[in-house]
């Protein structure tokens, strides 16, 4: 066995909250593991909406707690909700001391968008819909200035090393085409801040890399994982081909646009009284029904925002342009997407896991934040959150500031990626077993084939992580038999009045996956 070990802080990930809690720990010294150069490849960036607070002297972080709450479809903790609303103000002014641009007003307030859900305009942005990139840029350059921070980049966590309940290292390989076989990196604690799921399906808004498979890896440890059957779909998936899709913010419905079908009709008036800003799940499912019966639902901005989409909202407009739709004289088709996975890894309050000597923040952690179906923009609030959290409860569990020296891995050979018609077959299951509507013999039957992909390629850890993910979030809604938030079953519409969280370790998904692998 390759083994390297550390003083360091070994963190998983380089997304917003990776960013945030290395600088937290500063200066004592960290080891961030980057699958792409660093900025690139998280979900962070590719944030549009932005970061909900309550900003203006109108709102109160009490009515966001609420709207969060409600949204949650009654299994968002209600004092996480508080806590975490409460704490929104401090960050934005963090991050804007930080370097971050935020859209301001000629008095020097910040403009807000409203988002679904939301009782008020509460949601900081920056250039419209550049908010996660402008805020992956600023935490960036601070990184890059720090000196407690390395950055292993072109590197990914495969596994984690576990002894009696405690993590005592990470498994690290290369991530390019040519991987390098892993190498275990013990350090002084362990923080995973990856991403989520949303790349786990055929049709999603994530990155390339968001695969499920930083839950994968906890889970295959021993980890509890919670909430994990409550995936978000977004709802305005730009429907042009692309994977992943691009996304057509929240925010262009919060200025005005509706959505139509080929028709010409819009159809969400009779879905909900808020019609285009009824909360995520609602707005998908409407989608996707339009989707399933070949009315082809499209996002109309003509008349709400017009040409000012093309300078406004420049993302929205390059990834309409690629596709050779123009807004400005046309609609956007659209389709709902994995966007979001509200489940993860469970953590306390300081973001600590069931194992001991592992933190997790961001995407990859469920605090009891976001319940069944999360409230718009919460999503970069929680990672800062529980960034600021996990790094701080690291440094009261560690002694004086050591001077680490600077790690250089081993050569140890080269292993095979997972065989991409794997990952292909995987994704499809998801996104037709496992989406947006589901029912029992859907979701055994995606117990059944994940359990064959898992075994068609055995060795190799990168696969048995995502078929790890995917096997939690398939048997965790199979024993959800009601449908809330963000998990509809067919077989099911009705909402248990008794509802809870789910906790779930990976032994007991593959519990019940074995009694469908056989049949």
């Amino acid at each position: 066995m390759t083994s390297v070990t550390t003083e360091r802080v070994v963190i998983v990930g380089a997304g917003l909250g990776a960013l945030y809690a290395a600088l937290t720990l500063a200066p004592y010294p960290v080891l961030m593991i980057s699958p792409e150069v660093l900025g690139e490849g998280a979900s962070s960036a590719w944030a549009q909406g932005g970061v909900a607070a309550a900003m203006d002297d109108r709102d109160t972080p009490e009515e966001h707690a609420r709207d969060t709450v409600s949204a949650g479809a009654g299994t968002v903790d209600p004092a996480v909700a508080t806590a975490v609303c409460q704490e929104a103000r401090q960050h934005i002014l963090n991050l804007t001391n930080l370097g971050t641009p935020f859209d301001r007003t000629p008095e020097g307030g910040y403009v807000m968008s409203r988002e679904a859900a939301h009782s008020f305009a509460r949601v900081v942005r920056v250039r419209g819909d550049q908010a996660g990139a402008e805020i992956m840029k600023a935490l960036v350059a601070q990184v890059r200035e720090t000196p407690s921070v390395q950055v292993m980049e072109r590197h990914m966590a495969t596994g984690l090393e576990v002894h009696d309940g405690r993590v005592t290292g990470v498994w690290i390989a290369g991530s390019g085409s040519d991987r390098s076989a892993p190498v275990l990196v013990r350090g002084a604690a362990h923080l995973m801040a990856g991403g989520g799921s949303g790349g786990l399906y055929a049709l999603t808004t994530n990155p390339p890399r968001i695969r499920g498979q930083v839950i994968g890896m906890a889970a295959r440890a021993g980890a509890v994982i919670a909430d994990a059957e409550f995936v978000q779909f977004h709802p305005t998936a730009i429907a042009s081909g692309e994977d992943p899709a691009p996304l057509a913010t929240e925010a262009l419905r919060g200025e005005g646009a509706i959505l139509v079908n080929k028709m010409g009709k819009r159809f969400m008036q009779g879905l909900h009284p808020d019609a285009e800003l009824a909360p995520r799940d609602i707005v998908a499912r409407g989608i996707y029904a339009q989707t399933q019966a070949g009315y082809e639902p499209s996002l109309d901005t003509r008349e709400a925002i017009g040409a000012e989409i093309l300078t406004h909202f420049p993302a929205v407009a390059e990834a309409c342009a690629r596709a050779g739709i123009d807004p400005v004289t046309g609609t956007i088709p659209v389709a709902a997407a994995a966007h979001y996975h509200m489940g993860g890894i469970k953590v306390d309050d300081q973001g600590r896991s069931t194992l001991d000597n592992l933190w997790c923040c961001g995407e990859c952690a469920s605090t009891g934040l976001h319940g069944a179906n999360r409230l718009a923009s919460n999503g970069l609030l929680e990672a800062l959150v529980y960034a600021r959290r996990a790094a701080t409860s690291i440094l009261n569990n560690l002694g004086t500031v050591p001077a680490a020296e600077e790690i250089t891995l081993p050569d140890a050979g080269t292993i095979a990626p997972p065989r991409e018609d794997l990952v292909a077959d995987l994704r499809r299951i998801m996104t037709d077993k496992v989406g947006v509507v589901r029912n029992g013999a859907d979701l055994k039957d995606a117990l059944a084939r994940i359990y064959l992909i898992e075994f068609s390629q055995p060795s190799c850890e990168a696969l048995s992580n995502m078929t790890a993910t995917a096997t939690l979030i398939a048997a965790a809604a199979l024993m959800r038999e009601e449908s809330r938030g963000a998990h509809f079953r067919s077989d099911f519409p009705q909402t248990d009045p008794t509802g809870v969280r789910s906790e779930m370790t990976l032994d007991q998904a593959l519990d019940i996956r074995a009694r469908y692998a056989k049949e």
